[in-house]
């Protein structure tokens, strides 16, 4: 049986989800693939480094993140200072770039996923930021390295949306696409519909982890619109930055309105849409009001749905319910068995 290492730079709630499939899927693993994992190498930012070549004890991982400890304790050799450093020194197979989306720069996982590449190891993430201010330089990069970087769970968490078009779907043109992309403020919107202020939302949607401690992101529309630049960028062969999609947040999105959308039968949503017309890309984010007879009304909480148009099925639709960091760590692992196969 054939053992892989894996480094992972971020240990939150979708790298220790993951750090649990792994271990939950263990023997799945043995029998149906002959392989197995180990952690190598872990790289927080507020709970220490540690590399072992024999493998990480992941309940000891876990219980320190859990606390205050540091995970330098279970670090059999000095870490490096640089990230750079520590990513080469972790000589794995693997690398799983989980850190914080930056929307304007990509970095610094951009950074990361380089060091991954020119270190002789295959790169894995759930980052948008590379997604869109890189691609073609990673994809590039990885091709010359005789490496691989995959990135499906960027988008909707664990859904097979790039990979769907990759394998499945050979030479259909993406014509355009429209969907709800961001699951954080569509839960707003549903808990604004049943009476809670939006304050007593955004509160809501941070006490279940749906929301971060700054929701700006969410809630101005960034989020919605650096998926849709990933899915533009990849899909439809056209470079975007979340920059350059026509962007609206929620912000003026009052409860006032949101009560009378659905005396009215109607529901708002953060829409998010990408057009191709005369060899460019008209993309945008902003609430709209949905009647009952849309696909989108009936998206509720956390769910998400996009609906692609092609020169060959004019209506393709992949809908996600209730994701969690289980689904997007199982997207990372889906991308390693990928590679591997």
């Amino acid at each position: 049986m054939k053992n892989y290492s894996i480094c992972m730079i971020g240990f939150g709630n979708v790298g220790k989800a993951f750090a649990k499939l792994i271990a939950r899927k263990a023997k799945q693993l043995s029998d149906d693939f002959n392989i197995s994992f180990s952690v190598a190498a872990i790289a927080t930012r507020s709970h220490g480094r540690a590399i072992n070549y024999s493998g990480i004890n992941l309940k000891k991982a876990l219980d320190i993140s859990a606390g205050n400890g540091s995970l330098d304790e279970l670090s059999a050799i000095q870490n490096p200072e640089s990230i750079q450093g520590f990513i080469a020194l972790s000589k794995a197979d693997f690398l799983l770039e989980n850190s914080p989306v930056n929307y304007e720069t990509g970095e610094p996982a951009i950074t990361h996923i380089k060091a991954a590449l020119t270190n002789n190891m295959h790169a894995v993430s759930a980052n948008k930021g590379p997604v869109v201010h890189a691609y073609d330089e990673l994809i590039a990069l990885a091709h010359a390295s005789g490496k691989q970087f995959l990135f499906e769970s960027a988008v909707m968490d664990g859904a097979p949306i790039f990979s769907v078009f990759r394998e499945a779907l050979p030479a259909a043109d993406i014509k355009g696409f429209k969907g709800i992309l961001n699951s954080c403020t569509n839960l707003l919107i549903e808990e604004m519909e049943k009476g809670s202020t939006f304050e007593e939302a955004v509160a809501h949607a941070q006490s279940i982890g749906i929301a971060e401690t700054d929701p700006s992101g969410d809630i101005d529309g960034w989020d919605a619109s650096i998926k849709v630049a990933a899915l533009v960028t990849v899909l439809m062969g056209i470079p975007l930055k979340p920059q350059d999609v026509d962007r609206e947040g929620i912000r003026d999105l009052t409860p006032h309105l949101i009560q009378k959308a659905k005396k009215d039968g109607k529901r708002w949503k953060l829409v998010c849409t990408a057009e191709k017309s005369g060899g460019k890309i008209l993309a945008k984010v902003a609430p709209r009001l949905v009647p009952s007879s849309s696909p989108l009304f009936s998206v509720n909480g956390t769910s998400s749905l996009v609906i692609f148009k092609t020169d060959v099925l004019p209506g393709l639709g992949i809908l996600e319910s209730d994701p969690s960091p289980e689904t997007t760590a199982y997207g990372l692992l889906a991308d390693i068995l990928n590679i591997l196969k």
